[in-house]
């Protein structure tokens, strides 16, 4: 208990530093492989705390590894710093307000991720030199997680091959481990390019590209009947061909997204999506072309790790809020709608086999520490922590940094990620991450026994990294 007593010290006195990081990259909110000054803010901050930085790690010039020790075990905690486009939101409004029309937010709280790991990082070297601790403790800053695929780029550059073992965290509504798995997919690009004419003069001599995209989207339509039911497909138009209707548009470009529970599936599922796009092209004369854009594996959680961190979730004490936050969550809460309560209660019951209160909208926070459960069940999205998964043993949990029931990409989350309820599930975040990384330095056998649980759950499946190496990183307004 004494090192829960000191981590839980040493974060609580330096809070102020930790929420000012969190509420500047809250501010800057830059999106995929853009996150200049995000990255460079928490590089400077490791820096003068006497980590070893490098950066632009694996080709990405806004990721970074901070290190500090030396030799064996290489315990990595990995943060995220990236925010959404679209949702710019005023802090601690219950009323949606953007900051700047179009502009991004923090939509999925990355903000809090990477100052939670920087307040984790420093309380584990602190205590690596006062227990003269023996090992390597890194952060991996990780850029682009949303609809980027950072950590897989990262993985297949070879950034994580001599890594123990990996310790992350998501903020959320909800104290619990992240148990269960995730899906694998691909995002891929499908422009068409036809022939521009006069839309009335002269149609016949057109070719119109958009007429692609539109019988490309209706053909995949007719196919979701026809695959597996735990397989998700998801498409936006990014060019529509122009502004003018009365034109024949010669160039329009469809990006899609395709889901399943293992890679293979997922490829199959492209090479279906490809065929219906190559149909749609001979339909309207046109031509198509395809620009893979990113993708990752399907999650691997490590009950070894995980039920020593779990046992961390329960050692510090859960947030608690004064009168002043009580009555903003009680505005906020008339902004969550009853079907995202709902749908939050139903998917905690999914994938934790536990039951919850319906009344859960009058209790405005989860107060509790959700039990372990070795879950079966798939959780319908996808995270790059799922390629580091496959290459050395890692485990993550929710912390509680969110109104029950708020939506993940949303403006109400961006309302709420610079205020001081979400402040104290980071730093909670962070005293968990701290105490499991010092855990795991002075318990080697936890480390070869959750290597040896990989090994079992791999099965001989020897990794592949999802992405062709061809295949470069890019921002979200460069294809």
């Amino acid at each position: 208990m004494r090192t829960v007593t000191e981590i839980d010290r040493f974060i609580e006195e330096n809070r102020d530093q930790f929420i000012k990081i969190s509420d500047q990259i809250w501010s800057i909110a830059e999106t995929r492989f853009e996150e200049y000054q995000s990255a460079e803010l928490l590089c400077q901050a490791l820096e003068a705390e006497d980590f070893q930085v490098e950066r632009g790690v694996g080709g990405i010039e806004t990721a970074f590894i901070a290190s500090f020790g030396s030799g064996n075990p290489v315990v990595g905690i990995l943060g995220e710093y990236d925010a959404l486009s679209g949702l710019s939101q005023k802090k601690q409004s219950s009323n949606k307000e953007s900051i700047l029309q179009n502009g991004n937010g923090h939509g999925c709280g990355h903000n809090l991720f990477g100052a939670s790991v920087f307040a984790a990082i420093l309380a584990v070297k602190k205590m690596m030199i006062e227990q003269n601790l023996y090992g390597t403790i890194r952060f991996y800053g990780c850029p682009g997680e949303e609809g980027g695929s950072g950590k897989t780029f990262m993985v297949r550059e070879g950034l994580f091959d001599d890594v123990d073992v990996a310790l992350t965290w998501h903020p959320g509504n909800f104290t619990g481990m992240f148990t269960s798995t995730t899906l694998a997919n691909y995002q891929v690009y499908f422009k068409f390019s036809g022939t521009a004419s006069h839309a009335a003069n002269s149609p016949h001599l057109g070719r119109s590209a958009l007429d692609a995209v539109e019988l490309m989207n209706v053909g995949v339509n007719y196919l979701r009947e026809h695959i597996i039911p735990e397989a998700r497909i998801h498409y936006a138009i990014v060019n529509s061909g122009g502004l003018s209707p009365n034109v024949v548009q010669s160039e329009a470009e469809v990006l899609y997204l395709i889901r399943a529970p293992q890679l293979n599936e997922v490829n199959a599922i492209f090479e279906r999506v490809s065929k219906i796009a190559r149909g749609a092209a001979m339909m309207t004369e046109t031509e198509v072309n395809m620009k893979f854009d990113k993708a990752c594996s399907n999650y691997i959680p490590n009950h070894t790790i995980g039920k020593l961190m779990q046992e961390n979730l329960s050692l510090f004490s859960q947030p608690s809020y004064d009168e002043a936050e009580m009555t903003f969550a009680n505005q906020m809460m008339e902004k969550i709608t009853e079907d995202d309560l709902r749908s939050t209660i139903s998917e905690v019951r999914r994938l934790y086999r536990t039951e919850l209160p319906e009344q859960m909208k009058d209790e405005l926070f989860f107060r509790e520490v959700l039990p372990y459960y070795e879950s079966t069940e798939i959780m319908f999205g996808s995270t790059d922590v799922g390629d580091v998964s496959w290459i050395t043993p890692t485990a993550q949990f929710w912390g509680p940094c969110f109104i029950f029931g708020t939506p993940f990409h949303s403006w109400q989350l961006v309302s709420q990620g610079a205020t001081s309820i979400a402040h104290k599930g980071m730093l909670y975040s962070g005293k968990v991450l701290a105490k499991t990384a010092l855990d795991l330095f002075l318990q080697p056998q936890v480390i070869e026994d959750a290597k040896h649980e990989l090994l079992e759950k791999r099965d001989g499946v020897p990794y592949v990294s999802p992405i062709p190496l061809d295949v470069k990183p890019s921002p979200l307004n460069q294809k």
